[in-house]
């Protein structure tokens, strides 16, 4: 059964006055990873079909085509866990 680490490939932190965590995927698994998230997110812009800001749950995030995706407002490692867990599983 796959897991979240089989698609993170880093995760990084922004600085400054809102904490926003930045996930990349893993090459060989991104176009899937990007597949799973926008059956389940609900899409509320889109710019050229390379940049998508979408909408789950409470949460507001920006995904790339190229495999990354940026998180806002996360309030922990766990609440992060979560969410990718909800969106790529």
């Amino acid at each position: 059964m796959a897991t979240v680490d089989d698609y993170i490939g880093r995760i990084e932190g922004t600085c400054g006055k809102e904490k926003d965590v930045i996930v990349t995927f893993k090459y060989e698994k991104r176009d899937e990873a990007v597949k799973r998230i926008m059956e389940r997110a609900r899409l509320k812009k889109s710019l050229a079909g390379i940049i998508f800001e979408l909408e789950f749950k409470k949460y507001s995030f920006r995904l790339y085509s190229s495999g990354k995706v940026i998180l806002r407002s996360l309030e922990n490692k766990e609440e992060l866990t979560g969410l990718l867990s909800e969106l790529l599983l």
